[in-house]
Protein backbone atom coordinates (compact mmCIF):
# COMPACT_ATOMS: atom_id res chain seq x y z
CA UNK A 1 0.00 0.00 0.00
CA UNK A 2 1.52 3.41 -1.20
CA UNK A 3 0.62 5.84 2.19
CA UNK A 4 1.86 9.45 1.69
CA UNK A 5 1.93 12.49 4.24
CA UNK A 6 1.14 16.21 3.12
CA UNK A 7 2.79 17.93 5.86
CA UNK A 8 2.03 21.87 5.65
CA UNK A 9 0.99 24.57 8.21
CA UNK A 10 -2.46 25.15 5.90
CA UNK A 11 -3.02 28.60 7.25
CA UNK A 12 -5.36 28.90 5.46
CA UNK A 13 -5.44 25.67 3.40
CA UNK A 14 -5.68 27.02 -0.46
CA UNK A 15 -7.23 26.12 -3.81
CA UNK A 16 -3.64 24.91 -4.90
CA UNK A 17 -2.80 22.69 -1.80
CA UNK A 18 -6.50 21.28 -2.82
CA UNK A 19 -5.22 20.20 -6.17
CA UNK A 20 -2.52 19.05 -4.72
CA UNK A 21 -4.50 16.73 -2.59
CA UNK A 22 -6.86 15.90 -5.09
CA UNK A 23 -3.86 14.98 -8.03
CA UNK A 24 -2.14 12.87 -4.44
CA UNK A 25 -5.33 10.89 -3.93
CA UNK A 26 -6.06 9.45 -7.53
CA UNK A 27 -2.16 8.48 -7.56
CA UNK A 28 -1.96 6.95 -3.98
CA UNK A 29 -3.47 4.62 -2.24
CA UNK A 30 -4.44 6.72 1.12
CA UNK A 31 -2.90 10.46 1.86
CA UNK A 32 -2.39 11.84 5.31
CA UNK A 33 -2.90 16.09 5.36
CA UNK A 34 -1.06 16.32 8.26
CA UNK A 35 -1.71 19.77 9.33
CA UNK A 36 1.27 21.04 11.70
CA UNK A 37 0.97 23.81 14.54
CA UNK A 38 3.91 26.04 12.97
CA UNK A 39 4.15 28.22 16.70
CA UNK A 40 7.41 29.47 15.14
CA UNK A 41 5.10 30.56 11.91
CA UNK A 42 2.35 32.40 14.20
CA UNK A 43 -0.01 30.98 12.19
CA UNK A 44 -3.79 33.18 11.56
CA UNK A 45 -6.07 30.44 12.39
CA UNK A 46 -5.62 27.96 15.65
CA UNK A 47 -4.96 24.22 14.81
CA UNK A 48 -8.37 23.15 15.60
CA UNK A 49 -9.78 25.56 12.73
CA UNK A 50 -7.05 24.35 10.53
CA UNK A 51 -7.57 20.87 10.57
CA UNK A 52 -11.49 21.31 10.83
CA UNK A 53 -11.62 23.40 7.60
CA UNK A 54 -9.40 21.00 5.79
CA UNK A 55 -10.82 17.92 6.94
CA UNK A 56 -14.69 19.94 5.13
CA UNK A 57 -12.66 20.40 2.16
CA UNK A 58 -11.73 17.01 1.68
CA UNK A 59 -14.39 15.03 2.95
CA UNK A 60 -15.31 13.95 -0.95
CA UNK A 61 -11.95 12.29 -1.48
CA UNK A 62 -12.74 9.02 -0.06
CA UNK A 63 -8.89 8.14 0.95
CA UNK A 64 -8.02 11.07 2.52
CA UNK A 65 -7.42 11.45 6.15
CA UNK A 66 -6.63 14.79 8.30
CA UNK A 67 -4.82 15.06 11.11
CA UNK A 68 -3.33 17.64 13.06
CA UNK A 69 0.42 17.18 14.54
CA UNK A 70 3.29 18.88 16.37
CA UNK A 71 6.91 17.34 16.21
CA UNK A 72 8.95 15.58 14.28
CA UNK A 73 7.89 14.54 10.69
CA UNK A 74 10.06 11.62 10.76
CA UNK A 75 8.28 10.77 13.66
CA UNK A 76 5.09 11.04 12.36
CA UNK A 77 6.19 8.97 9.16
CA UNK A 78 7.10 6.30 11.47
CA UNK A 79 3.91 6.29 13.52
CA UNK A 80 1.66 6.58 10.22
CA UNK A 81 3.47 3.80 8.86
CA UNK A 82 4.64 5.74 5.53
CA UNK A 83 7.13 6.13 3.53
CA UNK A 84 6.29 8.81 1.06
CA UNK A 85 6.11 12.57 1.76
CA UNK A 86 4.30 15.23 -0.66
CA UNK A 87 5.69 18.30 -1.52
CA UNK A 88 4.03 21.06 -3.58
CA UNK A 89 6.12 23.52 -5.61
CA UNK A 90 7.43 26.17 -3.04
CA UNK A 91 8.52 29.48 -2.89
CA UNK A 92 12.50 29.89 -2.16
CA UNK A 93 11.41 31.64 1.07
CA UNK A 94 10.00 28.28 2.38
CA UNK A 95 12.85 26.99 1.69
CA UNK A 96 15.44 29.42 3.50
CA UNK A 97 12.79 28.69 6.69
CA UNK A 98 12.99 25.05 7.07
Amino acid sequence: MNKVIYPGTFDPITNGHVDLIERASRLFDEVVVAVASSPKKKPMLGLETRVDLTRQITVPMGNVSVIGFDGLLTDLLKQQDANIILRGLRAVSDFEYE
